[in-house]
């Protein structure tokens, strides 16, 4: 049978541990546990050569008596007399009562309630999240890395445009402190999925995320992108992006996840160049820098600045891309700085591309594009990799309704409170009113059913053609949707309908009434017999 040996040293005396390969997870943390000579409610925590925490499972790396692991005992026996005296008091008469108010609930209600199993099972989650690196790496105590139905409050209409210095500056300060702990197994597979649920996480820790997207891929490694040089990028690009309802850092962060999702769930790695790869997840990333919560309509029509530098060509897509490489123009900033001045036009050639794509007055254009070489797309073929690669983008960038509801319905809210401001704001300056911004006028199953059928199904259809993998991940999550959307469609149509009948009957009887009243009491007393 095979097995590894694991050396490591506990209070600086060395130690060796063996186990089967295939041996269950608590037999490898006993064996741990037995090495520190720690009692059964006492926490371990191993960290690497390097300082990070890692998991005490079978998965651990084989290493060598010259890169000995370090085992430490982080939190002691809860009955310890030491403990109860810091405390306050003694957890071990606190656990006694405890058992006996449960046997004073089961003798009562006959049998145990099932809030009580359930505070159980949140202890031994919370016990078994301390056992684990997530804690430390700031991922384990508070997030849910599965569907949950999170109620987030992420509108920020009431906050200045631009993040402030502080802001900046508290955001940055924590970003630096997680960036070199390390993101656990589970929270990296998460990751690739179009099911993670970004209203759990931070700023802070989604720069984070970000990191870890260019190292998984190995870009940090294939181009040569030095760790701080691509932390002082992620930061400047979050401090670029406004606080805005909609297009604000964290629809930066959902758009480059959902590119990175598509990128492993496709196993595109095996069919373009990391090259091209490195090219649509910053294109992700700079998307839509710098937003200002308008659409390139009211610039046009406002005639701002950016529509007269951009002469009414995608003005926002334009100033995305200038806001893009006026960070990446500092030598700090710049992740490419390594690259040969070849590699380097590329890569600008590919995210200028790539953004200009997301205009979505283009959409039919490259759609049409799409579908008229997808029976004979070739991989080989650099104008079918260009079309593909803008696809990818503009399917990342309206990709929410193929995320579970509870995560994409709070992203519609915000949409609307954006799309409301600019038209109230164009009613305000006297300009054209957005039809479908206009908040007398749109409801949120009509600002959607119409949009999934002619804008996403046929562009999300088609991408599935090429990848049919990609049939389960994003199709059916988007019918459900528009099921979803149509029947809120037809419940806000009846709800609208019994009202305009009760007001018609009320205002019939009012009318009845009136009439009466008028005829004087003889009427009245005629109407009665």
């Amino acid at each position: 049978m095979a097995t590894k040996i694991i050396y490591f040293t506990v209070n600086g005396r060395p130690e060796q541990a063996e186990f089967p390969v295939d041996c269950p997870a608590q037999d490898v943390k006993d064996l741990f546990r037995s090495a520190a000579e720690a009692g059964p409610h006492d926490i371990l925590k191993l960290y690497n050569p390097k300082g990070n925490i890692i998991n005490i499972s079978p998965r651990l790396e084989p290493n060598s008596p010259n890169s000995c692991y370090k085992l430490e005992v982080v939190a002691a026996d809860c009955n310890s007399m030491e403990l109860a005296v810091a405390l306050g008091f003694d957890l071990l008469s606190m656990e006694k009562r405890l058992q006996g108010l449960e046997k004073k609930i089961l003798i009562e209600a006959g049998e145990t309630p099932a809030v009580v199993y359930e505070m159980k099972k949140q202890v031994d989650s919370f016990r078994e999240k301390l056992e684990s690196v997530e804690h430390l790496s700031w991922l384990g105590l508070f997030k849910e890395l599965s569907e949950g139905t999170h109620k987030p409050s992420p509108f920020y209409h009431k906050r200045a445009l631009h993040k402030t210095r502080e802001e900046c500056e508290h955001v940055r300060e924590k970003f630096l402190q997680m960036s070199s702990l390390e993101v656990s197994e589970e929270v990296r597979q998460y990751l690739k999925t179009p099911t993670f649920d970004n209203w759990q996480w931070e700023d802070a820790e989604i720069m984070v995320l970000l990191q870890v997207m260019y190292t998984d891929l190995d870009f940090i490694a294939t181009f040569n992108i030095e760790p701080e040089v691509l932390q002082q990028f992620l930061f400047e690009v979050y401090r670029r992006y406004n606080n805005i309802p909609f297009h604000n850092f964290k629809h930066c962060f959902c758009v480059t996840q959902m590119m990175y999702g598509l990128i492993w769930m496709t196993d595109l790695r095996s069919k373009i160049d990391s090259i091209d790869l490195l090219t649509m997840l910053t294109a992700a990333v700079c998307h839509d820098l710098d937003h200002t919560g308008y659409n390139n309509a009211y610039q046009i029509n406002a005639r701002t600045e950016l529509a007269l530098r951009y002469n009414d060509i995608s003005p926002l897509e334009n100033h995305h891309c200038a806001v893009a490489f006026e960070i990446l123009e500092k030598t700090e900033n710049n992740i490419f700085r390594n690259l040969t001045m070849e590699q380097y036009k590329r890569i600008r050639e590919g995210i200028i591309k790539c953004i200009l794509a997301t205009d979505m007055t283009r959409h039919n254009e490259i759609l049409n594009r799409f579908k008229s070489i997808l029976p004979v797309f070739d991989f080989n073929n650099k104008d079918h990799r260009d079309v593909l690669m803008m696809v990818l983008i503009k399917v990342s960038d309206i990709s929410n309704e193929a995320r579970p509801m509870e995560v994409a319905e709070p992203w519609l809210d915000c949409l609307l409170q954006e799309f409301y401001n600019q038209s109230d704001m164009e009613k305000l300056e006297g300009l054209p009113v957005t039809p479908f911004m206009d908040r007398d006028k749109v409801t949120k199953p009509s600002s959607q059913t119409g949009f999934i059928r002619f804008v996403l199904f046929p562009l999300f259809i088609e991408l599935a053609n090429l990848f049919p993998c990609l049939e389960q991940h994003i199709i059916d999550p988007v019918r459900k949707a528009l099921d979803y959307y149509t029947e809120m469609e037809k419940a806000l149509e009846r709800e609208k309908q019994n009202r305009a009948q009760n007001e018609k009957a009320a205002k019939s009887k009012q009318t009845t009434t009136d009439s009466q009243t008028d005829a004087g009491p003889d009427a009245l007393k005629a109407a009665s017999q």
